[in-house]
């Protein structure tokens, strides 16, 4: 059952902002410029690779260091999806002038993150917070983040690229369906609740983990 956010008393910014998860992810944010000149400038897939490999373990480590240090934040909720979309949009508009994916596959994926945009702001005018990343969601995006290097390795050729192509279409496969699935669940939650919240009935929460 849901009930429209109720404002709780948090730090402040900066200090939420010096937490070392945050510091993570306010590094991951910071390399999304960076990443995406490394495609479309000089072409250093190498370095772009790399820098694409530490964003996905810091991904990682932020959410398990939050937990075990205590330091669970509303900013660190809020930085950890925006810098997994950031990423995301930034390694496909990437992809797409270079034609490593087709247009097909890349347009659902930036619909998908439109639509969602939408959702929150919904949400946040029927007085809900954003919605909590799903398992599906998270999920989805674990998978985009192994395929985007995957897929890098097969522009090189050779042996590398051989062995790469079959892993890097699969990841591209289920990333891309379960990305768009997460999407569906969101715009089904978002209407549900604010259904609920009109008919001052029970609504679901958005972001219940399904």
């Amino acid at each position: 059952m849901s009930e429209p956010r109720i404002e709780q008393a948090q730090p402040s910014l900066l200090k939420q902002a010096l937490t070392v998860p945050n510091i993570l992810s306010l590094l991951r944010l910071a390399g999304v410029p960076v990443f995406l000149w490394l495609l479309l400038g000089p072409r250093e897939d190498g370095w772009a690779l790399a820098l694409l490999v530490f964003s996905a373990l810091t991904d990682w480590l932020d959410g398990k260091l939050a937990r075990w240090l205590g330091q669970e934040s509303r900013l660190g909720q809020l930085l950890d999806p925006a810098a997994d979309r950031l990423y995301i949009l930034a390694t496909l508009a990437a992809f797409l002038v270079r034609g490593i994916m087709p247009w097909w596959l890349v347009v659902p994926l930036v619909l998908r993150e439109l639509i969602v945009g939408v959702c929150i702001l919904v949400l946040r005018r029927n007085g809900f917070a954003p919605p909590e990343v799903t398992y599906i969601g998270k999920a989805a995006t674990f998978v985009l983040m192994y395929a985007f290097p995957f897929l890098l390795l097969t522009q090189d050729g050779g042996l590398v690229a051989t062995i790469a192509r079959p892993i890097a279409y699969a990841f591209t496969t289920w990333g891309w369906l379960l990305y768009l699935w997460s999407g569906a669940l969101y715009v089904i939650q978002t209407v549900r609740a604010v259904q609920g919240v009109r008919s001052g009935g029970p609504a679901v929460r958005p972001g219940t983990h399904l």
